[in-house]
């Protein structure tokens, strides 16, 4: 059985907005599975980004207990929170979030720039895996080139590569192709995939077009900061399976033939 990575226990969370308090969650349980590729699915305002940000360790729940990586994040202080954020989990923003002034190169390695105490060994390693990064999304020959000069699709395959920088188990991506149009939304998302094939990266990601839902392997849907559907896609395919199975023994039996 596959290690469950996160996991939300009767979460709440609620924010005070002037004399208002506003539920952004209600009572959310659900776990996530090492190696996944999630889809939290839901309209504006259903929870999705309140989500990712309780994973991201951003934000702590009202109520409930959120576990990553098998760590109750309420329990952590400041320190051990941006510990876990920078070596455990990768951020994909539809902003993108990169540096104007840095090369392409340069902002995909930044994260690693943190580490320094290190020896020219590991600096000639982290600059081949940095070039192994930018290869695997397709930029191989824009490394020299600032944010600028990309296409929007080219800056979400650089903000792809630095979620990746710092090898994290887990990347969360919150509507990355909310500003890309389709065609380009259905690369970046096939290049999600691909990441998470290649490097067993569980990717958590929200979106409110219910179009891209076929790509996950597991989906979570929210409505007003409750969960009203949550299935794994295998589980569905392999009902499917059995009762094709059924119908065929069942046809057999009866000596009943497709025409």
């Amino acid at each position: 059985m596959a290690e469950t990575i996160v996991a939300l226990d009767r979460v709440g969370k609620a924010y005070r907005l002037d004399e208002v308090q506003v539920e952004a969650l209600k009572e959310v349980s659900l776990e996530i599975q090492a190696g996944d590729f999630v889809t939290i699915a839901g309209p504006s305002g259903s929870g999705k980004t309140t989500i990712l940000n309780l994973i991201g360790c951003v934000d702590k729940p009202s109520s409930g207990i959120v576990t990553v990586l098998g760590r109750r994040t309420s329990e952590l202080n400041d320190d051990e929170l941006t510990e876990l954020r920078h070596h455990a989990i990768g951020f994909i923003f539809q902003t993108f979030n990169l540096i104007p002034v840095l090369n392409i190169r340069e902002n995909v390695e930044l994260p690693l720039m943190l580490d320094t105490n290190i020896g020219e060994e590991e600096r000639r390693q982290r600059r081949e895996w940095v070039d192994f990064l930018i290869e695997n999304v397709g930029l191989a020959d824009r490394m020299r080139h600032r944010p600028a000069e990309l296409s929007g699709g080219q800056r979400q395959r650089v903000a792809i590569a630095r979620a990746l920088v710092m090898k994290p188990a887990l990347v969360l991506a919150d509507e990355p192709t909310a500003n890309l149009d389709s065609a380009t939304g259905e690369s970046i998302l096939r290049l999600m995939r691909h990441m998470n094939e290649t490097f067993g990266t569980t990717f958590i990601f929200s979106t409110h077009d219910p179009d891209i839902e076929h790509e996950a392997d597991h989906v979570i849907r929210l409505r007003d900061g409750r969960i009203v559907e949550n299935r794994r896609k295998s589980m569905v395919m392999d009902a499917a399976g059995m009762e094709g199975m059924a119908l065929q023994s069942s046809l057999r039996l009866t000596g009943r033939h497709g025409s």
